[in-house]
């Protein structure tokens, strides 16, 4: 008796029995609640019932959870623990299910899907709506209705027929006559002693339909066999031409399961293959060398203006493949260090009328800092972004196609898909690379109603094998496992502090994050990268201050250069090959580009001679020479194009080359030349023939030209798009719930009853001003407490109970419950007032 008077008659009450706590957990793991505030526990109630929040709810359940949810919704209403653990465990009481099953349940209790207590369990009616089965929207259990629900449109004649056929007594009414048939399929003895008498091949049709579909199709005449079943309700018609086979009837056949396979526990991350972890290190280490030197490359072939911005925005077709051969990669992995670098604020669109992409500000900032806390920022750029690069070449929901920089490639699931595959591989021992196929697996026990069917990539599929292929290009992981600065990039400790006795993906009750934890906040995410920069910077090579020049005008880096050498050397010579060693190629084209840039011979021969370990060989020294001293013996300038020289010989020999048939070369004097060209064309046209002009400006002087850094104006990196409210912090929840409790506390508070009529429920009180304020003066006086309703400026209106402590000038003092201190509140804006009864 006290039981039934105590239990909650609705989620509303029981959330009114939850702890701070217990209530803290519920916005925790459904922060949607929170976004708002609600104004009391029964707003809260509401908002937590809404078809948008449980079904986000609900695809956050892991298989297990949603399998008990599943089986609630086949269940009764309410039902007890005992029935939802023989549906789940079945008849032969499966006890790895039974040890799991309080987790699970309560799981949902925490996140307000089930409400009441173990022997009034409650499905909250918007997620029995979803989960129950039904011909548009089939259930995973693979049952049917019940018999109830089967037989609500059949004559009342032919259930009585049915019931008769199945040995049962005759009833009064429809309703009782399908109860005498549930109750004959519960009975598993008696439904034993039924389908004793059944024929094989009728047997054979149950068996069919006994784990889903449960539906089937007949004819108008149907077979001796499926006419047998249909005479004792074994089969149920449900529409002309199809029949059900009764949730019941399937349960007893199963015995008692409702799911044929229930998966109480996740399946483990198998290990494909064990390295030792310095290998591991090293791998990686080399692999986030090369991630710098990508991105620097890709920058410095946009140093000067990039491919131009599409007019639906984003990198063409042909602009990609382009970048994709300059990167010497394919190019999704071109797409994917484009994205990277547009994520990471170091690319952007200039906002010029001809619009372009190029290096930002940022790219110059970042280029300063060391090679280690630059990778750091781009690992934790990709770690957290919530554009997929592995998108583009495909096509949106409108069929318009996706690409590189363009919009439509923010997928909110990104960033929590990365953590997670990362932290199952943190699982494993230092050193074991991860079997993809387990890791996907994992994944989809994590999130069925994400992943899809199996056998299905889905986008939550292809994100994490994006995520294995990307880790290992950027050097998060080496040979497939976890190296020490990706698992210091996640905040997660090492094997040694995780202890043997934990598996993957466990909690571990220390100050580390653990494999199953949220994305860091980003001020612990700074720390994080912080560390994992720490432990890479020892594993990177040392920027060298030196060449090694060889006779064949080749010169070897054998490893990454400084900045000043590299840049300048990028300038004299060609980049023939890379690898563990780079190879420069000098040729008359690059040393004639440094004189361009404003060097002399002079300043060549000591650029080489400070950096080579080898002397300077002597043809590299020729050809230095012979360039330099070929270099501005013509001049070319605007006319439209004019060529001088004070050799008149050569002018002839220009003249008489066929090559310069294109140019349109007419002489204006002995030593000028006219060209119908653009000064540009003639300096390319010339220096085709083999001369070496220089370009000069009006003044007559030789114009240097440098290599002009293209840069954006100051740019944002993109924001990444979430998948829903923040989770909130420990300050939010705190003042939350307070402010929850408080506007509770006010609309629950019992009041006197009015003289007119009574209020409906959240309407505010109304009085006049005159009534308003002799009630205020009197509370004064007495130290009362009062319920008011209230208007702010926004216009936005809410319920309090004060204690009022002054009133005067218009303004009536007083201590908010409801806010929990002393405040001040304009009469005019009080809709009225009543008294709190006295209990």
């Amino acid at each position: 008796m006290s039981t039934e008077a105590t239990a909650p008659r609705s989620l509303a009450e029981a959330l009114r029995g939850r702890d701070d706590t217990s209530l803290a957990a519920l916005l925790r793991s459904r922060p949607d609640l929170i976004t708002p505030v609600p104004t009391d526990l029964t707003q809260l109630a509401t908002r937590a019932g809404t078809r948008a929040s449980v079904v986000r709810a609900l695809e956050r359940l892991d298989r297990f959870a949603l399998q008990t949810a599943e089986a609630l919704a086949v269940a009764g209403d309410p039902a007890s623990y005992g029935e939802l653990l023989g549906l789940m465990a079945g008849d032969d009481g499966d006890q790895v299910v039974a040890a799991a099953l309080p987790q699970a349940l309560g799981t949902l209790r925490e996140q307000a899907l089930v409400w009441g207590g173990d022997d009034r369990l409650r499905l909250v009616r918007t997620a029995r709506e979803l989960l129950v089965p039904s011909p548009q929207h089939p259930s995973p259990t693979g049952l049917g209705p019940s018999v109830r629900e089967a037989t609500a449109g059949m004559s009342p004649g032919r259930i009585q027929e049915i019931v008769t056929t199945a040995g049962l007594p005759t009833t009064h009414d429809p309703v009782s006559a399908a109860e005498a048939l549930s109750s004959l399929f519960k009975d598993r003895d008696r439904l034993a002693a039924l389908l004793g008498g059944a024929p094989k091949d009728s047997v054979e049709v149950l068996e069919r339909l006994v784990w889903g579909p449960p539906y089937g199709q007949v004819t108008a005449d149907p077979a001796a066999r499926l006419r047998w079943l249909l005479d004792r309700g074994l089969l149920l018609p449900t529409s002309p031409g199809t029949v059900v086979l009764p949730r019941e009837v399937a349960l007893a056949l199963r015995g008692g399961r409702a799911h044929r396979v229930v998966e109480p526990a996740p399946p483990a991350v198998a290990a494909a293959a064990t390295h030792a972890p310095k290998v591991v290190d090293a791998t990686a280490a080399g692999q986030a060398f090369t991630t710098l030197a990508t991105v620097e490359e890709l920058l410095k072939d946009w140093d000067e203006g990039g491919p131009a911005v599409m007019r639906a925005g984003g990198l063409s077709v042909r602009d990609l493949k382009r970048t994709a051969v300059a990167l010497d990669v394919s190019e999704p992995v071109a797409a994917f260090w484009v994205e990277l670098a547009y994520a990471a604020g170091l690319i952007a669109s200039d906002g010029e009328a001809d619009e372009r992409y190029a290096a930002t500000p940022g790219y110059d900032e970042w280029l300063e800092r060391p090679a280690a806390e630059r990778w750091a920022h781009l690992a934790e750029t990709w770690l957290t972004a919530t554009r997929a690069s592995g998108v583009v070449g495909g096509r949106d929901a409108k069929d318009r196609p996706l690409s590189a920089l363009g919009p439509g490639l923010d997928r909110s699931a990104a960033p929590e898909v990365r953590h997670r595959v990362l932290a199952l591989l943190a699982g494993l021992p230092e050193g074991a690379a991860a079997d993809a196929e387990s890791v996907l697996a994992r994944l989809h026990w994590e999130r069925p109603l994400r992943g899809g069917r199996r056998g299905e990539d889905d986008l939550r599929t292809r994100l994490a094998r994006w995520t294995l292929a990307e880790a290992e290009l950027l050097g998060v992981t080496g040979r497939g496992a976890l190296s020490s600065q990706g698992r210091a990039l996640l905040a997660l400790p090492s094997a040694a502090e995780r202890g043997a006795t934990e598996g993957p993906g466990d909690r571990l009750p220390v100050h580390h994050r653990t494999a199953h934890a949220e994305p860091l906040s980003p001020a612990e995410q700074a720390v994080a990268s912080a560390a994992a920069a720490r432990l890479l910077a020892p594993l990177l090579p040392e920027p060298l201050d030196h060449v090694l020049l060889q006779a064949d005008l080749t010169a070897v880096a054998p490893g990454p250069l400084r900045r000043p050498l590299a840049d300048m050397l990028a300038v004299l010579a060609d980049v023939e090959s890379k690898g563990g060693a780079t190879v420069y190629r000098f040729t008359p084209g690059s040393v004639r580009r440094a004189l361009d840039a404003g060097r002399s011979a002079s300043d060549l021969h000591a650029f080489l001679s400070a950096h080579s370990r080898t002397p300077v060989p002597q043809p590299l020294a020729y050809l230095i020479d012979d360039v330099a001293r070929r270099h501005g013996h013509l001049r070319v300038g605007a006319a439209s194009a004019y060529v001088r020289c004070d050799d008149d010989g050569v002018l002839n020999e220009i003249l008489a080359d066929k090559r310069a048939a294109g140019l349109r070369l007419r002489r204006l004097a002995p030593t000028v030349l006219a060209a119908q060209t653009d000064p540009a064309g003639l300096l390319e046209g010339l220096r085709a023939m083999g001369f070496a002009p220089a370009a000069e400006s009006a003044e007559g002087d030789v114009v240097i030209t440098r290599a002009h850094a293209h840069r954006t104006p100051p740019r944002t990196a993109p924001e990444p798009v979430p998948e829903g409210p923040p989770t909130p912090d420990a300050t939010l929840l705190t003042a939350a719930i307070r402010a929850i409790r408080a506007g509770d506390l006010a609309s629950t508070a019992p009041r006197k009853a009015p003289d007119s009529a009574p209020l409906a429920a959240g309407e505010l009180p109304r009085t006049s001003s005159a009534e308003t304020l002799a009630t205020m003066q009197a509370a004064v006086l007495t130290g009362q407490s009062l319920w008011i309703g209230y208007v702010n400026a926004e216009g936005s209106a809410s319920q309090r109970v004060i204690a009022p402590v002054r009133v005067e000038g218009g303004f009536v003092t007083a201590y908010d419950h409801t806010a929990d201190e002393v405040r001040t509140y304009p009469l005019h804006r009080i809709t009225g007032v009543a008294e709190l009864a006295d209990d």
